[in-house]
């Protein structure tokens, strides 16, 4: 393929040249360049805040009716849709995701996202309550009264290098379902198709209600986040940075939506079909290499299944195709970078450190002499006291712990400073049910229920705040006003 150099920002309806020019983004699957990115200045980033802002404050788009700004939303996922067969070999390129991840996950689900944003943005957004009597000497009639949703105003996207387009288009569409209007910043490493995505939604709709930008380094999201245009900040990526972004927003009480890391644990109870156990287990190396936040990293398994169960899973990963992710029968591409392999490899190396059992991978593969690729991974008598059982490594690898009965799985699902998702194995729906209501994580799936685009979406404790997705992603890009009165 052509690579492609992407030298502009948008900024108010226009693709202006970013002021320092490009810098290169890397295929990690073969470590040649993917393409340029534009290499935006710190004030190319406040003039993005200051025309988002007078786009609200000036613009059509936070007065248009809900069925008008839906229309429009719904007309760019349309226009995204014909253009998606474009797309595949750039996504693959940049982000390295294997041909079934980057057709399904990484592009068309923008195109699912954005439709699903223009319907819930026609959803009424004045709420009636019950009249109610007066009470007192002196009170007479009823009081009535209305609950507005209104936009909160100009919304930064910081957008992870996971699944760039498909998160934006997530920040996007709801943020505009709402009548905000958006700046959005895409992780360094893979804003290609982020820069695609906002040229068509941008292409459909009024000046200045998308804006863009895009840098190698930090300074561009921290004047993003500290702009004083900027109302509301909607950030998914590591803890570490979003307790920055809070420290920014804290300033001017900027509201925040923070969908952060995971510790994830997927709970095999002695009782679960093991077969779809173990092909869930395994989709931590095979989903995106285990470059995926809600990822079963933390593998719980009840202590009379556990050596044949990890038996069966080492002897699983090493079937597993690793390479280049254009090629037929690859599932584990590469990371994204090299900063990122050598941070999971620096993992692998203190896992081993304090004294778990390598069972399998924890190489780069011989075979391949370029890319970034670790072998899919097991560990095992592991305590959940480990490091790599603690924290996000954001890569393809298993933290295997072994667990007494349900309380103990309970405990050791508990302990933890993250909170985002969990899964739980068993042939007990009572007790897969009972389970799941204990556990301090944002989701639980139960024997393998699918992914509910209609859910809230979001983590306990250091895995974020606020909850996304579907109408609740409503609430979270809005302001909730009380209009009273006594008839």
């Amino acid at each position: 393929m052509n690579v492609p150099i992407l030298d502009k920002v948008l900024i108010g309806g226009e693709w202006l040249p970013a002021a320092d020019g490009t810098y290169q983004i890397t295929n990690p699957a073969t470590e040649e360049p993917a393409g340029y990115a534009p290499e935006c200045s710190v004030e190319q980033v406040r003039a993005a805040a200051r025309a988002a802002r007078q786009a609200f404050e000036s613009g059509p788009w936070p007065s248009m009716g809900g069925a008008e700004r839906g229309a429009l939303l719904h007309k760019a996922a349309e226009k995204f849709k014909a253009e998606m067969g474009n797309l595949v070999d750039l996504t693959i390129a940049e982000t390295g995701a294997v041909k079934a991840v980057a057709v399904s996950q990484q592009i068309a689900a923008v195109a699912i996202r954005l439709a699903k944003y223009g319907e819930l943005a026609t959803q009424p957004a004045d709420v009636a309550l019950p009249p109610r009597e007066l009470q007192g000497p002196s009170a007479r009639g009823l009081a009535a009264g209305l609950v507005v949703r209104e936009p909160i105003g100009v919304v930064a996207g910081i957008t992870p290098f996971n699944f760039p387009m498909t998160n934006c288009a997530g920040k996007i569409g709801a943020a505009l379902a709402c009548g905000n209007t958006v700046v959005i910043k895409p992780a360094p490493v893979d804003p290609l198709g982020v820069v695609e995505l906002c040229r068509i939604v941008d292409s459909v709709l009024p000046p200045g209600v998308v804006n863009f930008v895009c840098g190698s380094g930090s300074e561009i999201g921290a004047a993003l986040t500290t702009s004083p245009d900027v109302d509301m900040i909607s950030f998914t990526g590591s803890t570490l940075v979003g307790r920055k972004i809070q420290e920014n927003a804290a300033s001017r009480m900027k509201r925040t939506l923070m969908e952060l890391g995971g510790k994830s644990a997927n709970i095999i109870f002695a009782d679960a079909d093991p077969a779809k156990a173990l092909a869930n287990a395994m989709q931590v190396w095979t989903f995106h290499s285990g470059q995926i936040c809600i990822a079963g990293t933390r593998l719980l398994i009840e202590q009379s299944l556990y050596a044949d169960f990890t038996k069966k899973l080492t002897a699983a990963g090493a079937t597993l195709k690793i390479g280049d992710p254009r090629e037929p029968g690859v599932v584990v591409g590469p990371l994204v970078s090299a900063a990122q392999r050598e941070r999971v490899e620096r993992y692998i190396a203190q896992g081993v450190a304090e004294g778990a059992t390598l069972a399998c991978g924890g190489k780069r593969p011989a075979h391949l002499s370029r890319g970034y690729y670790v072998e899919p991974t097991l560990f095992t008598n592991a305590t959940n006291a480990m490091h790599v059982a603690r924290e996000e490594i954001f890569g393809p690898v298993i933290t295997a712990i072994p667990f007494r009965d349900e309380d103990d799985a309970v405990a050791i699902t508990n302990d933890s400073d993250y909170g985002l998702y969990g899964y739980i194995w068993t042939g007990d729906s009572a007790r897969g049910l009972r389970v799941a209501r204990r556990l301090r994580t944002g989701t639980v799936q139960i024997n393998g229920g699918p992914m509910n685009p209609d859910a809230p979406f979001g983590g306990y404790k250091q895995s974020g705040v606020g909850r996304d997705g579907g109408q609740y992603a409503l609430n979270a890009y809005s302001e909730l006003k009380y209009i009273g009165w006594t008839a």
